[in-house]
């Protein structure tokens, strides 16, 4: 059977159709990148925001027309939607076949062919390991690994422990097992995911265990770069920070959602903390990690934000002087915590919130951006550019795949082009808000790949 998928969402989504894609191929089935030859559809949906929840609507309705117009006949819709409006889905997109919760993966095979039988969901909630068959989405040179799965914090704007269910980590050597099989195929960068990846070991009763993974995973043989996200603020410790400076491997980027500053609105997301505390863990990681890139994300709007707690706000992010900043204005949800909470603001002071925080991102990002000027930083090889093929592009260690800007290649070594996946250095010529361009200088190809005396020649 020919079965065509559609992800949306986060990277942990990506991983789940990963996953169900690699069970398929497994079970003998084909995997087509066109709808309107697919013999069955897979929407894996996301419901995180409402634009998410509107887009996975859209999704679904979308592959639903090639049950009247292609060669589909089943429509199965997967992901956090289901968990959420499981009934409702079937009840009133009547073309949906089948629906799979984020914990059903394993079933994704008999929901497909329509007559199988399913695998009861593990009593404490999914979580795949490293003999999972899985096949990847991504381009050669990167991949997402997911070390755990669910999360046990009480934010009150967010449900996605109430789709994903109670925090638990991989087995500590599935995960390297899985980098092993990765570098080895030819990864170059790997993105370790999970709603908490600082929390990684703690319910396995592993001491330090993010740092103690990161170490053993740096010493993996033609190990590239290992990035990891998601860092909860109070669990950046000072072992975690040692261990990322102590390895090359292991990028100098710590992404950490902060949601705000103003110690108010902090205690009302159940949070805690406050700006103060927050730039005191910002200057350890500086004084630890010379060079280091910290992003985080930011909620504007949440119910009860006045405008002095956004000042505070924008007061701190003056302050901090991050890399990378994200901010999403507050969205409504029914089944969260803060869907109760008094103070709802306006959408459009929200609106308009957001876009001054990110026009004060926007140039403290240029800043630091330009700082960059004239240094020879390490970078991972990409490609050609999508927005010239006169162009190539690549990132740094501190710019994350699909997250963050570019590095744009103005020159190459020699007379002799790089490959995508080459990790070599570039020097940084200019700089703009939100990318960087370079001359490429240098390159070293894998072992496996290239004897190790072969490299691309300095450009003197």
């Amino acid at each position: 059977m020919k079965i065509g998928f559609v992800s949306l969402g986060c990277p942990k989504n990506l991983v789940d159709s990963e996953v169900m894609m690699g069970l398929l191929e497994a079970r003998g089935h084909r995997l087509t990148s066109d709808p309107a030859d697919a013999e069955a559809l897979v929407v894996n949906t996301c419901s995180f925001i409402d634009p998410a929840k509107q887009e996975s609507v859209d999704a679904i309705l979308e592959m639903a027309e090639y049950k009247k117009t292609g060669r589909a006949r089943r429509l199965v819709v997967a992901g956090c939607l289901v968990e959420r409006y499981r009934r409702e889905l079937q009840a009133q997109i009547p073309e949906v076949d089948a629906v799979l919760g984020t914990n059903e993966l394993e079933s994704i095979v008999s929901r497909c062919e329509g007559g199988g039988e399913d695998i009861p969901p593990p009593p404490g909630g999914y979580l795949y390991h490293d003999l999972t068959p899985r096949k990847r989405a991504t381009p050669k040179r990167f991949a997402y690994l997911k070390i755990n799965e669910g999360c046990d914090h009480p934010c009150t704007f967010c449900i996605i422990p109430q789709f994903r269910g109670r925090f638990r980590s991989r087995r500590f050597e599935s995960v390297v097992r899985e980098t092993e099989n990765l570098f080895a195929s030819g990864v170059r960068e790997i993105n370790l995911i999970g709603q908490d990846t600082t929390a990684y070991g703690e319910d396995l009763g592993i001491a330090d265990g993010l740092p103690a993974l990161l170490a053993r995973l740096a010493q993996v043989e033609n190990a590239g770069w290992v990035r990891f996200l998601y860092a909860y603020p109070n669990r950046v410790t000072q072992k975690l920070l040692d261990t990322v400076a102590a390895h090359d491997a292991v990028c100098n980027y710590l992404d950490i959602p902060l949601q705000h500053a103003s110690a108010r609105i902090l205690k009302r997301m159940k949070r805690g903390a406050n700006g103060d505390i927050f730039l005191k863990t910002i200057e350890r990681i500086r004084r630890a990690i010379p060079g280091a890139a910290i992003r985080t994300s930011f909620i504007v709007g949440f119910p009860g934000e006045s405008e002095a707690d956004f000042n505070e706000l924008c007061a701190f992010v003056e302050a901090a002087e991050f890399d990378r900043v994200g901010c999403f204005r507050y969205s409504d949800d029914e089944q969260s915590e803060s869907y109760a909470l008094d103070g709802k603001v306006d959408a459009r002071a929200g609106y308009n919130r957001r876009r001054r925080l990110m026009a004060l991102q926007r140039k403290i990002s240029r800043k630091r951006n330009r700082a960059l000027v004239g240094q020879r930083l390490p970078i991972l090889v990409s490609g050609p550019s999508s927005e010239s093929e006169l162009l190539w592009e690549g990132r740094l260690q501190t710019q994350a795949e699909e997250i963050d800007g570019k590095t744009y290649l103005t020159a190459f070594p020699g007379d002799r082009f790089p490959r995508p996946g080459d990790i070599g250095e570039v020097r940084i010529e200019r700089a703009s808000d939100y990318d960087l361009f370079g001359a490429l200088e240098r390159v070293v190809r894998p072992a496996a790949e290239t004897p190790a005396a072969e490299l691309l020649p300095v450009l003197q």
